[in-house]
Parts: structure tokens; sequence; C-alpha cells
């Protein structure tokens, strides 16, 4: 009997890993394929849209701006174009120095021939209304603003908001935010986005309402002190499926994810140039 030396372990299998490259350039997309590759279904959809630098900081210097180059502010204006309200917290609306949510000539006009309003609704949600009614994002805004807050908020913050806003309470002491875009669909705003911050995204997160996670890498390592783009107590793990892949030439990718579909595409995810 021959001794033979023992077979080398044979790894066991395991789900496919496919490289999406380095491959060659394609065509960049313009803007019509742009909108396309955004394009959802006209359902009662909640889309957030984040940018991150490549070590997971939300911010540099406290703003998500200095993460943001040229093909994400073309997706992140794209978004708002596509949106029937835009919904962003409190704090964020105060730290990104929102101004009115006011598109431009082009957007404008391609929201008219889709039969949209001519601008998106800005959505606020705040449970303690500390918000300026003169703050450009609300006096100055092009469509009348909301404001999801709670039952209990302080009166005289409600009097004094309601002269640039509609406020719109969802819940007593906290927010239900649930029962918040269920009135905000109720008022024809069936599709969301939602720019954060990280504290209301990880509330609608715990509440199951993310339905899709836009999320640009910026090819930056923002170092030690910024903090994730999910913030607030812990919840279930929920898990999201790879739609699609843009690549921008200066290293920026821009991912789109969305819950799993039970009849999944098998062309996805998509991989596609962006300029």
């Amino acid at each position: 009997m021959t001794d033979h030396p023992p077979a080398p372990d044979t790894p066991a299998p395991g789900p496919p890993v496919r490289r999406f490259g380095p491959q060659p350039a394609g065509s960049a997309l313009d803007d019509p394929a742009l909108i396309e590759a955004y394009a959802v279904a006209p359902l009662d959809h909640l889309r957030v849209n984040f940018v991150t630098s490549l070590d997971g900081a939300v911010a540099v210097a406290g703003r998500s701006a200095g993460l943001s180059g040229r093909a994400d502010k073309r997706v992140f204006g794209v978004l708002r174009m596509l949106c029937d309200a835009l919904l962003v917290g409190a704090g964020t609306l105060r730290r990104e120095q929102y101004r009115a949510l006011r598109l431009d000539d082009r957007r404008r006009r391609w929201r008219q021939q889709h039969g949209l309003p001519t601008h998106p609704t800005l959505v606020v949600v705040s449970a303690s209304l500390d918000l300026d009614p003169d703050q450009p994002a609300l006096a100055d805004a092009p469509a009348r603003p909301i404001v999801l807050t709670t039952t209990d908020a302080p009166a005289d913050r409600r009097r004094r908001l309601a002269r640039v806003a509609e406020i719109v309470p969802a819940g007593e002491r906290t927010i239900d935010l649930t029962a918040g875009l269920s009135r905000l669909r109720a008022r024809g705003h069936r599709q969301l986005l939602c720019e954060g911050g990280p504290m209301l995204f990880g509330s609608l997160t715990a509440a199951d309402l993310v339905d899709e996670l836009c999320l640009t890498v910026s090819p930056l390592l923002a170092g030690a002190g910024a903090g994730r783009i999910s913030a607030g107590p812990a919840s279930p793990v929920r898990q999201l499926r790879l739609g699609q892949v843009l690549a921008a030439d200066d290293g920026t990718l821009l991912l789109r994810y969305t819950r799993p579909d039970p009849d999944p595409d098998p062309d996805h995810p998509r991989i596609m140039t962006v300029s």
C-alpha cells in the first residue's frame, strides 16, 4: 500500500464574488440617463441620501459639504428634483445652513412636464420646535414647508412657526415617524427624500421605514472625530440589496441600496460611470 500525501483542504463553496473593476471607462451618464438611473415606481417610497468618507465620517469640520464632490452634487440635485417632499431633521437644517428649497429653471420645467408641483416641499422634523421662522429655508420657501412635531410641543413656538409653515403633529411627547409619514402621504407626498441627519436616519431605520439608501463614498480619509451617518439607540439590523453602482473619474462611488426584492433582477447591480 502506497502512502499518498493528504489532499489539500477544499474550501466549502460560498456566495459568488464578482469583480466590478478596474475596467474600461464606459460612457458617462448625461442628465436623462442619470434621472432614469434613480427613477422609482409611483408608490410610497422613502429614500435616504448620505455622503461618507472612506473611513466612515459623516462630515468634515462639522458639515457634509467637505465630503461632497461634483458627481455627488449632480446626484443630490437629481434626487431633490424627483421627490415630492424633502425630509430633514431640525439639527441638520441649522448645522448645514439650509437655504430655501428652490430648484433651477431646468429642473422646474422637468417637474412641470411630469405633472409635479414646481418645487418639492420641505419637511422639517422637530419635537421641540426650536426653529427660527426667519431662517431662509422656512421664510423664503417657494412651497409652504411642513414641520412634523408633537402635540406636546410648546404652544408659543407653534404659533410663531405657523406664520411660515404648516404644523403637523405626529405623536404626543415624541414624534411617531410612522404616523408622520402617513400624514405626509395623505397630503400627496408619496416620494420622500431624507437628507438626515444621523439621528433622524437612525430613527427611520429603527421604525423600518427606509426603502432605499443612496450612499456616496467620497475618496477621502477624514480621520478621527466625526460621527457615523446613523445615530441613536440600537435597533434591529435591516438587510438591503445593492441595486446600482456609479463611479466618477475622481474615485467617488455612488451606491444605491434598496429593500430586498423577492424576485431579484439578474442584471443588478448595474455598474455605470458618472462624471
